[in-house]
């Protein structure tokens, strides 16, 4: 047999061979993933593409009411292997993250690859919206200290916190300087209202009560005690006093209760407060359950850490027990042990 001859049969056996491999793949592999339909997805393997994978994301955000107000698409890219969305709700824009394959969506992701050598001084201002404290000797101090809740008026969380905080100011008047509560939320596209995570109902008491603090705020914790009790705003008008004619009239100007409001929601977005409640001390964000929990003693102990000199109000101890979630015509939450403030537990958007 000739040279030439010889590599024409040599060639024609070795496609033969390879055609034959790759066909005992192809079955395997079908084999396989016939097995295992829940760890091998064809639409994830064969693809969609990233603007019909944003698109699912921000349908799925609309459709199944996790945000009140429409969500809508500013930009797509790829980042580490994921499908990077740029969402706005409201004026507010966030980065949010959809798997290949379309199965899952990631409000919010965290670079773990970095080392506190790598930070910059932007990474460090970023990393104000951790929880930095962990003891009184951590906490920053400074003559005038300012403990601030951000809460949406219908989370049950929220509520806790409120009632924490009056039951502060109540035991402890001169604690009611040192504390203040903001609301987080969006105003709405037409400039004249605002928007909460749990609907119209939860955005009108959370301007009311914006209202009550920026304009009546002698009346604040009294309205507050009394409406977390059962909801009963216009009785606790009335019982605390509020002048309502005056509430109305900042409701209804925008360029009083929105103007308010919108600059809870500036604060908002400069400390990415995500939760209801989320506190912040000074210039970061606290966790109270590393002071008691959501007790009114947890927050004197947070407050008066603060103080670069101590106030004499501070050496007196508050009640241990947890607040109550939600409404509730009592203090204490009977369902938890004095001083473990509940559960860790808290009222989180769609972002």
């Amino acid at each position: 047999m000739s040279k030439l001859g010889f590599l024409k049969k040599l060639d024609k056996n070795t496609i033969l061979a390879g055609i034959g491999v790759i066909g005992v793949v192809v079955v395997a592999f079908l084999i396989f993933a016939d097995n295992n339909a829940n760890a091998f997805n064809f639409q994830g393997f064969f693809g969609q593409s990233n603007d019909k994978l944003a698109q699912k994301a921000i349908d799925y955000i609309n459709n199944n009411g996790l945000s009140s107000t429409p969500a809508s698409l500013v930009s797509i890219a790829e980042e580490s292997g994921l499908v990077k969305v740029k969402i706005d709700i409201g004026g507010n824009q966030f980065d949010s993250y959809v798997t290949k394959d379309g199965k899952y969506l990631f409000p919010q992701a965290i670079d773990i690859s970095g080392t506190p050598a790598d930070a910059t001084n932007e990474d460090a201002a970023a990393s104000n919206s951790a929880p930095g404290p962990q003891t009184v000797a951590d906490i920053q101090k400074t003559d005038n200290p300012m403990l601030e809740a951000y809460v949406v008026a219908r989370c049950p969380y929220g509520l806790q916190m409120q009632r924490a905080m009056a039951e502060a100011v109540k035991e402890q008047p001169s604690l009611a300087k040192y504390i203040n509560v903001r609301y987080m939320g969006n105003v709405s596209s037409d400039g004249k209202t605002i928007d909460s995570m749990h609907g119209a109902a939860e955005a009108v008491e959370n301007l009311r009560q914006i209202c009550i603090r920026d304009e009546q705020p002698a009346k604040y914790w009294d309205y507050v005690a009394c409406q977390m009790q059962a909801g009963d705003t216009a009785g606790c008008e009335k019982s605390t006093s509020v002048d309502s004619a005056k509430l109305d009239t900042c409701i209804t100007d925008t360029s009083r209760g929105v103007a308010y409001a919108q600059k809870d929601f500036a604060l908002n977005a400069q400390y990415n407060v995500t939760g209801s409640p989320t506190l912040i001390l000074g210039d970061q964000e606290i966790s109270e359950f590393n002071f008691g929990g959501r007790s009114a003693e947890a927050i004197r102990t947070m407050v008066c850490g603060a103080f670069n000199s101590e106030p004499s109000f501070c050496s007196t101890p508050l009640t241990t027990d947890s607040a109550a979630t939600s409404f509730s015509t009592t203090y204490a939450d009977s369902s938890a042990s004095s001083g473990s403030g509940s559960t860790a537990a808290d009222c989180a958007p769609a972002q």
